[in-house]
């Protein structure tokens, strides 16, 4: 860790001699009463006493000697009478600067060494009877000198400020900072030295405004966590006012440099003021429900006042200023290279492929992506810009020329016929990107929820009869016994969108149902797929049911049904269970934690490492990805109806209580209670890669949790006392996800045991759950065929025109029902965006070494070591299964080991590692 190691008294004013020397500045401390600074600033509101440095041979004011206390975080005498403080003011400095930028830092230099840059202010614990506030004293940070710190962080610096206090100023508690320069800078932490039990840390991360841009100062609490009725005397007020100043008023618009988070319904889709043809519904409301997201404040748009106006890239929208992506970010993966991408790079593949948008017309097509690459026009390279391009994607620079080409995904790289099988198409349900959906069949026959007034008979086509032909003897209700049928059921959330799908121009879907049989050798093997459309009066009868058959003809009619059920799946994984359930979901919690818990909140403090980076993130999807016209609608079979089906799945699916992990499990029939357990779960397929890894990282984030909980919750009613804390869970139902503010499932938070399942839901989701559906995007959707993203085409039937052209050519109508070569590239390069893990990552278990201070208690940072111990444990355990024969979806001939939980990672597209947050 760079921070200052803890002085002796003797080192103490060693050091402080040295700084003087090295600042030239001739430096005494001066203490006198408080005296106001300008308009508007707070530092002198809570203080009696203030020590600011001053330049020149100035003696020192006289002062009166003072004794030391003989307790933990007591206080140093100074020789001179007083107590000698130092403050050691750590900041992050731009990486890359621009030449004026360099010339601003040196105007900077000036300001500050004649003290008019920084002003800090130390606030007591203990009140002042004075000004019934905690007791204060005051310093300007001297002598804007950077010392660089070793070459690992040659862009964090630090500056000091003296102090001298009284006696009994007690244990100080809060920071108050105000920054007199023109421009903001990014506080890492303040540590004060001088007190006999050690260093006091001030950790901050954020940046800290310019007093031009708001007339308050900032407030930074210390490291010590306190429950609302344990906050110190001399530190209440500011607990209520730095979650105040947080919240805002609801009112205007928001600016870059504001840090206040309010809710608002994602009204921002479309943009009918640039093309009617891109209006977009709100989703958010009664009658499409949705999660809230962070308020802008923007004004309406000019032809609808019920949507927000546009604000389009490069402009970035506004997400609170500490939310924004960091510069190691933007300047390598992530940000940068999303950006580089939706700026530069499909403008370009659209421009150069969009003339002649046409579809593969050969699976050599396809091989030539990874092969030769995309020929991208000279022209549009003019500007010579450097696009960040992940390890996936990779550029071939020649004279005149650029190709674009694309890694070969993981999934091929072993066996490219591997998509092929049956049993891979089974196995990617239990082991590839979306596992998640696949079901136990719990009864027969299999039966639609829908109104059956509107989209006919409820029973699916899939007869007793169909499905015993491929059992080898066993019945339907002997299997469903055993628990050996599986469903993948896409038929009631796609219904009801089907025929305005079909609308569009190039889209062409079905409601699906895909049922699984689970032989006795332990292979998952698919054994009919119902495609369905809305029955209309020339055809009520619209199931069509295919098995995989022998014949050449079936077996090219199966290949398309399951490319129809990939598809499906692609949209639900998109929509619903990437984008809804983790990204969408998670976005309120982030907003209610910050307005609801104090800094020093202990449950703050545990949550923070989890919120990193997902609004900002969240924002760029709404800009870029989800908006009317985006890349999601461009490359998903519901195109402009992609935000109405994920609406519709948090309408009739999203429950809070089933976002538990085993919770889940049990709800899909994967899994059965089993109190021995240490998930409580016991699973029917044992060789389940995603529910087996998950529910180890599962187990431990519990586990921490609830030692987390205890420690601070001990006492009886603890928790239904804490006001922050059930303030918080009721913003979270009652606005952040105010569509379903009345339903009767809401976990209770009364105890401890209804703290650590909410807590833990909300860790698992941002972590674990949203690796396993994140990361392994390009490594199985970089190949087209394993996961088309949209279909063109339904599947011939005998009477249909285009029949013939089927038999004579099968392999040109199975590629010509995929995306198009431009619309396939589009969605590769994003997905391989997205599967990129940034080389500032932070991973479970894992702390920032410039946020080891996090918090400041022995035994909580013991409970931490035992969860990061566990998770190194876990990856051994993972890494073994994988070499493991018996278990066949995860090891094999060409097989890809399931790597996705792993809970560590390098940067780039690894296919494994476990973010702390949804940071991508």
């Amino acid at each position: 860790m760079y921070a200052v190691k803890q002085p002796t008294t003797a080192s103490l004013k060693s050091n402080v001699a040295v700084d003087r020397r090295v600042t030239g500045s001739g430096t005494y401390i001066k203490v006198r009463k408080a005296s106001v600074l300008g308009s508007g600033s707070r530092v002198n509101g809570h203080g009696s006493v203030r020590a600011v440095i001053s330049g020149g041979d100035k003696a020192v004011e006289a002062s009166t000697p003072v004794q030391s206390k003989d307790v933990t975080g007591s206080l140093v005498p100074s020789s001179s009478g007083g107590i000698q403080m130092k403050a050691v003011v750590t900041i992050r400095k731009k990486m890359k600067e621009k030449i004026t930028e360099k010339i601003e830092d040196q105007w900077e230099f000036f300001v500050n060494g004649i003290g008019q840059g920084i002003m800090i202010q130390l606030i007591s614990e203990q009140v002042d009877p004075v000004t019934n506030s905690g007791k204060s004293v005051q310093s300007a940070v001297r002598g804007w000198l950077p010392r660089p710190l070793p070459s690992d962080y040659a862009h964090i610096v630090e500056y000091a400020a003296d102090f001298t206090v009284p006696s009994d100023f007690g244990s100080p508690g809060a920071i108050l900072i105000t920054n007199l320069q023109g421009k903001e800078f990014y506080l890492l932490e303040i540590v004060i030295h001088g007190f006999d039990g050690g260093p006091v840390f001030f950790p901050a991360n954020t940046w800290i405004h310019s007093r031009k841009d708001n007339p308050e100062s900032r407030i930074i609490f210390k490291n010590q966590a306190y429950l609302p009725s344990q906050t110190p005397a001399g530190l209440r007020d500011l607990r209520r006012e730095d979650l105040l100043s947080i919240r805002g008023n609801g009112k205007g618009r928001r600016k870059e440099h504001d840090r206040i988070y309010d809710y608002d319904v994602y009204n921002e889709l479309g943009n009918p003021d640039k093309d009617q043809e891109l209006a977009r519904p709100v989703i958010g409301g009664e009658e499409r429900p949705y999660p809230r997201r962070c308020r802008t404040g923007r004004p309406p748009s000019k032809s609808d006042p019920l949507s927000e106006s546009r604000i389009e890239k490069p402009h970035p929208v506004y997400v609170p200023r500490d939310e924004t992506f960091e510069e190691i970010k933007q300047n390598t993966f992530s940000a940068g290279r999303l950006k580089a991408l939706l700026h530069n790079l499909l403008p370009s593949l659209a421009a150069t492929l969009s003339s002649s948008d046409i579809p593969f017309k050969a699976f050599s097509d396809i091989d030539d992506l990874y092969n030769d690459g995309v020929l991208i026009k000279e022209e549009e390279q003019k500007e010579g810009k450097k696009l960040f391009l992940g390890s996936m994607v990779k550029e071939v620079l020649t004279v005149g020329e650029r190709w674009l080409k694309y890694e070969i995904p993981a999934i091929i790289k072993r066996d490219r016929f591997a998509w092929l099988r049956d049993n891979e198409f089974a196995r990617q349900t239990l082991a590839g990107v979306n596992p998640v959906n696949i079901e136990i069949l719990k009864e027969f026959p299999i039966i639609s929820k829908l109104d059956p007034a509107i989209y006919g008979p409820p029973e699916s086509a899939i007869t007793k009869e169909l499905i015993e032909q491929e059992l080898n003897g066993i019945s339907v209700e002997k299997a469903i016994e055993d628990k050996r049928l599986f469903i993948l059921d896409y038929h009631d959330i796609f219904m009801p969108f089907i025929e305005k799908m079909n609308s569009l121009p190039g889209r062409k879907a079905y409601a699906s149902r895909t049922v699984f049989f689970f032989t006795p050798t332990g292979i998952m093997r698919p054994i009919a797929i119902e495609l369905s459309l809305p029955p209309t009066s020339s055809s009520p009868h619209s199931k069509h049911v295919y098995t995989h058959g022998h014949h050449a003809t079936t077996h090219w009619i199966w290949k398309l049904a399951k490319a129809h059920v990939c598809s499906n799946d692609a949209g639900i994984h998109q929509l619903v269970n990437h984008w809804l359930r983790t990204h969408a979901c998670m976005e309120p919690y982030i907003i209610a934690t910050h307005r609801q818990l104090s800094s020093m909140h202990p449950i703050y403090k545990l949550l923070h490492p989890h919120l990193r980076y997902t609004l900002e993130i969240n924002a760029l999807a709404r800009q870029s990805l989800i908006n009317g016209g985006g890349i999601i609608e461009a490359s998903f079979s519901p195109g402009k109806y992609a935000m109405e089906v994920s609406s519709a799945a948090y309408k009739n699916v999203w429950r809070f209580d089933m976002e538990a992990l085993p919770a889940d499990l049990i709800r899909r029939g994967m899994a059965v209670e089993d109190p021995s357990a240490p998930s409580g779960v016991r699973l029917v397929i044992e060789d389940y890669p995603y529910a087996a890894d998950g529910l180890l990282i599962w187990s431990a984030i519990k586990e921490w949790v609830e030692s987390y909980v205890e420690h601070y919750y001990s006492e009886p009613n603890s928790v239904t006392s804490d006001v922050e804390l059930q303030d918080w869970w009721s913003e979270i139902k009652n606005k952040g996800h105010y569509d379903k503010r009345n339903e009767p499932w809401w976990p209770k938070l009364k105890t401890k045991e209804d703290l650590s399942g909410i807590l833990t839901t909300m860790i698992w989701v941002a972590s674990g759950q949203h690796a396993a559906i994140n990361f392994g995007q390009y490594p199985f959707g970089g190949y087209v065929p394993n996961r088309p993203t949209l279909m063109r085409k339904l599947i011939p039937q005998e009477d249909d025109p285009d029949y013939e052209k089927f038999i004579s050519n099968p392999q040109q109508t199975f590629l010509s029902s995929l995306a198009t070569k431009l619309q396939a590239t589009k969605v590769m390069a994003v997905q391989d965006t997205l599967s990129t893990h940034s080389p500032d990552e932070e991973y479970l278990g894992q702390v920032n070494p410039l946020h080891s201070h996090w918090i400041n208690d022995q035994e909580i940072l013991k409970s931490f070591n035992r969860f990061s111990n566990r998770l190194k444990e876990i990856e051994k355990i993972i890494e073994k299964k994988n070499r493991d024969s018996h278990l066949k979806n995860r090891s094999g001939a060409g097989i890809p080991p399931y790597e996705l939980l792993l809970p560590s990672s390098g940067p780039g597209v690894t296919g494994r590692g476990i973010p702390n947050s949804i940071s991508i």
